[in-house]
């Protein structure tokens, strides 16, 4: 496998409800099963471990500032502003990563996904920086598909 076969980090798509949103940055892409321990009566040279549940982190976007007509800013106006006086809307968001011919190589569906956290970079009058709005989603789980799960579908 040449090196030009293995995708790049900065070529990716993210969509939530059908809509487009780009970002210069995403993380928080993980999840981990969580351990228990057990101790066993009369046994003192070791613990049990035992697996739980999976758990995962929030996934952060980070982009420039969009002044105006941002459905997600919009989104997380509704989801944080209002408390919880109106039920949060959770969507399906995909994050999909590309190859250099623009195909989906890669791509991550977080399922109902919601709006914890919104913040801006600071603002500094001594340096010349874009103004960058972050936004922390919280989710359900996700699921990661690969080039070959899309090749298995049209196959």
């Amino acid at each position: 496998m040449a090196n030009s076969d293995y995708p790049v980090s900065f070529y990716f798509t993210l969509s939530f409800s059908g809509v487009d949103a780009a970002f210069k940055e995403v993380s928080g892409i993980s999840k981990e099963l969580s351990m228990e321990e057990i101790v066993c009566g009369g046994e003192n040279r070791f613990k049990y471990r035992l697996p739980t549940v999976s758990n995962s982190q929030n996934l952060v976007l980070k982009r420039a500032i969009v002044p105006v007509g941002s459905q997600l800013v919009n989104w997380c106006a509704n989801c944080i502003d209002q408390g919880l006086s109106n039920p949060i809307q959770p969507h399906n968001v995909i994050l999909s990563l590309l190859n250099a011919s623009g195909i989906v190589c890669m791509q991550w569906t977080f399922n109902n996904a919601y709006p914890v956290k919104y913040s801006v970079s600071d603002l500094n009058s001594q340096e010349s920086g874009i103004a960058i709005e972050s936004i922390e989603l919280a989710y359900t789980y996700f699921n990661i598909s690969s080039k070959t799960t899309f090749d298995n579908l049209f196959t």
